[in-house]
C-alpha cells in the first residue's frame, strides 16, 4: 500500500543564508582569474635633465655695510667757548665732575664721540653737549631716528644742509642737529622749547663744522 506523501521540510532562515552566501562564493569565484597576482602600484617617474634643476633660487640677503667709527675729539671750550656759555646765561659755567647722564649723548660717545656739561651754578641744572662724526649709513640712521621720535626744527638751519630737530622728554628738552657728518646733542631741563636752545645750535655747528 503506498504511503502517503510526506510533507516536503522546509528550510530554516540559517540555511537559506548559508546557501546564499555559498552562491555567491562560487559566483565570485568564477569570475576571478585565479592566475592574477597582487596589482602593482606603478611609481611616477624620476625627474631627470634640466627639470630636476628648475627648483628657485634662494633670495640673496645683502650684509649690513660695516663701517669703522671716525673719532671726533675736542676739548670743550672748543665746542663751545666761554663766551659763548655766558652769553646764553651768566649762571652757567664749567661742570668739572660732568660725566655723561643723558641717553643719547651716551650714544653720542658710544659712536667715538665727546660730550661735555656746563651746570648752573644756582639750580645745579646741567647742559649736555655731544658731538660725533659718523660714517655715512650710521648717519642716515641717526637722522631717520631723529625724525621718527622729535619734530623738525628748520630754525636750526635750511635743510638739507643742516636738518634739526627738537623733543621734550623725563623733563629735559633734546635738541639733535645733523649737517656735514657732524651729529650734534643737546640736553638740558633749561631747553623748554626749541627756540630755547636756537643760540647753542647756532654756536656749537660754528665752532665744530664752521
Amino acid at each position: 500500500m503506498p504511503r502517503p506523501n510526506a510533507p516536503r521540510p522546509r528550510l530554516r532562515p540559517a540555511a537559506l543564508a548559508l546557501t546564499g552566501a555559498t552562491a555567491l562564493t562560487l559566483l565570485l569565484s568564477a569570475c576571478t582569474d585565479p592566475s592574477a597576482g597582487p596589482t602593482e602600484t606603478t611609481a611616477p617617474p624620476a625627474a631627470t635633465g634640466s627639470s630636476a634643476a628648475t627648483a628657485p633660487a634662494q633670495p640673496t640677503v645683502e650684509p649690513e655695510p660695516t663701517e669703522e667709527p671716525i673719532p671726533f675729539e675736542a676739548a670743550c671750550d672748543e665746542i663751545l667757548t666761554a663766551d659763548q656759555v655766558y652769553a646764553f646765561n651768566p649762571n652757567y659755567g664749567t661742570a668739572p665732575d660732568y660725566s655723561p647722564s643723558a641717553t643719547t649723548i651716551t650714544e653720542v660717545v658710544d659712536a667715538s664721540g665727546t660730550a661735555c656739561g656746563w651746570s648752573n651754578q644756582t639750580s645745579g641744572e646741567v647742559i649736555e653737549v655731544g658731538v660725533a662724526t659718523l660714517p655715512e649709513h650710521a648717519y642716515e640712521l641717526q637722522v631717520g631716528d631723529a625724525a621718527m621720535g622729535s619734530n623738525a626744527v628748520p630754525t636750526y638751519g635750511t635743510p638739507p644742509q643742516v636738518e634739526g630737530f627738537f623733543r621734550q622728554s623725563g623733563g629735559a628738552g633734546q635738541a639733535q642737529v645733523f649737517t656735514d657728518g657732524y651729529w650734534i646733542v643737546i640736553e638740558s631741563p633749561a631747553l623748554l622749547e626749541p627756540g630755547d636752545a636756537q643760540t647753542l645750535v647756532a654756536d656749537v655747528i660754528a665752532n665744530v663744522a664752521g
